[in-house]
């Protein structure tokens, strides 16, 4: 675009020709065409002129132009070096610290192996020494075994079967009292009788610890058509007792989790273990009321567990059965949907078969659950067919399986993967693998192999009575019922009570040899 300045000079221009050549014209006497040609040249003079200053001019401006942009070109490649410069130190203390961090963890990976043999060693060898304490417990003979017998102990043999004394429903030893001991006299009782036969001696293998380790194990309950009665009495009283056993991490041995397990009591305060009254219980149509019962209690138990520790589970045992009635399905769903903020906390358990056999109504159900944020757990596993992705999208979090069967390696027809890659597939997809029925070190030593991070058995600790903390009700337990005591739910411990004893107690030298001939009372 012409600048202002420009046609001003071009007007000055014209104006100064034409007034110098009105000046001729007037002045000098020339005529009108020799005055027109000096203005003409003048006015080319000017044109000329200002042609080559306005170019010297622009010439000078682009030079320094071109001057200031060398200069800014200069300091570019200056700074550029100095950038790369610093960027080659930079990577220099990067190569540096990687080779530093990569030594570091050389380092620390291979203590973690070498702790890692250790530990495993360590379990191997606590695991020989508990296998030769008890053979030595089993070939030492006790000084109870082979004292004479009283008289009255023996009866004669001549006496018929049919003749001995029954044996009242009463007189059975609840399941957390533990039984006297009788190293002498072994009562052996009838298959399908109230009556026994005349009582045999008991041989030194007869009294030896194992057997009267499982002693305080037994649970008995109503015999007969009475026990339909006893379980239906037992509901509509509400009569429930729960029991909680720890599941713990392998190989520390610290508790994640407690697993609810549940016996009702008849009306002599006799316990019925779940494998007895659940079979009747289904065919009676009471799991459901059941299942709403214990929901009830496991929801008060999370909330004391949480108080200590937020990372603490609990395992509810929840029945097909349930989730195919739907009105006592819609009463366990209005449950947990006011109590939804413990789903973290609270895992449902469902066995194998029925999760297998789960209909429309039972899926829908469900799912209903896992919108709510519940998870669940599959528990009475017979084989190792699983299908993790399905489970994965149903809200499957973790898998029980017994430890025999997780060992039993050989065992091919029973699973679609080998035992030792079964940990790693089902963590893929968010499942954990927590092996139950852990009853000796060697399965322990073997699971480890197996990287199974969680384990449960009466190794670690068996069942214990859970009495809550709110007062008791009217239909408080007999004199003679048994005493329950109260769980230690610190989830960093395991409980150490006579009712967690399942083997002798964990002890070397002379003195563990001694109480391993003694027995376990």
């Amino acid at each position: 675009m012409i600048r202002i300045s420009t046609i001003f000079i071009a007007v000055c221009m014209v104006l100064i020709a034409t007034s110098l050549g009105m000046v001729v014209y007037a002045v000098a006497g020339f005529n009108f065409a020799q005055a027109s040609l000096v203005g003409l040249t003048a006015l080319t003079l000017f044109v000329l002129y200002q042609a080559v200053s306005m170019r010297m001019r622009d010439r000078a401006e682009a030079g320094d132009q071109i001057a200031d942009l060398s200069r800014g070109t200069a300091d570019l490649a200056r700074q550029v070096g100095e950038f790369g410069r610093r960027l080659a130190v930079v990577e220099a203390k990067l190569v540096s610290a990687r080779s530093s961090q990569q030594d570091r963890v050389q380092h620390v990976s291979d203590e973690i192996t070498e702790l890692g043999t250790l530990v495993q060693q360590l379990a191997a060898s606590v695991a020989a020494h508990e296998d030769l304490l008890t053979s030595a417990a089993h070939s030492v003979v006790r000084p109870e075994a082979i004292a004479a017998p009283e008289p009255t102990t023996l009866a004669p043999a001549a006496i018929p079967p049919a003749a001995a004394p029954a044996i009242p429903a009463s007189a059975a030893v609840p399941p957390s009292v533990p039984q006297p001991e009788t190293p002498i006299v072994a009562v052996a009782p009838a298959p399908a009788a109230s009556t026994v036969s005349a009582p045999t001696v008991a041989t030194p293998e007869a009294a030896s610890v194992p057997a009267l380790a499982a002693a305080p194990a037994s649970v008995t309950a109503p015999a007969g058509p009475n026990l339909a009665a006893a379980v239906a009495s037992a509901v509509d009283g509400g009569r429930f007792d729960l029991y909680l056993q720890p599941m713990v991490s392998l190989p520390q041995r610290k508790v994640r989790a407690y697993e609810v397990v549940t016996r009702l009591r008849d009306n002599a305060d006799q316990a019925i273990p779940a494998e007895t009254y659940l079979p009747i219980a289904e065919t009676a149509g009471l799991m459901g009321r059941i299942d709403n019962a214990i929901l009830l209690r496991a929801v008060q138990v999370v909330r004391r567990l949480l108080v200590r520790n937020k990372d603490v589970g609990l395992f509810v045992n929840i029945a097909g059965a349930t989730l195919s009635d739907k009105a006592a399905f819609a009463q366990c769903l209005d449950f947990l949907e006011a109590n939804r903020a413990l789903a973290p906390s609270l895992i449902l358990e469902l066995k194998q078969s029925a999760l297998r056999g789960l209909g429309p109504i039972e899926t829908e159900h469900l799912a209903a659950l896992a919108q709510r944020g519940f998870r669940f757990s599959i528990d009475h596993v017979t084989d190792l067919r699983f299908e993790p992705r399905e489970l994965a999208d149903r809200g499957v979090r973790f898998i029980k399986v017994p430890a025999s069967l997780l060992l039993a390696a050989h065992d091919t027809a029973s699973a679609d993967i080998h035992p030792v890659d079964l940990s790693d597939l089902l963590g893929r997809f968010g499942i954990d693998l927590i092996a139950e029925r852990i009853e000796g070190e060697r399965a322990v030593v073997d699971l480890l192999d197996y990287d199974v991070r969680f384990g449960q058995g009466f190794l670690f600790a068996a069942p214990r009575p859970l009495r809550p903390e709110t007062a008791t009700n009217a239909a408080a337990p007999a004199s003679n019922a048994p005493a329950q005591q109260e769980i230690n739910l610190d989830p960093g411990k395991l409980p150490q009570s006579p009712l967690a004893r399942i083997e002798p107690a964990r002890v070397t030298g002379n003195a563990a040899l001694v109480r391993r001939a003694a027995g376990p009372f």
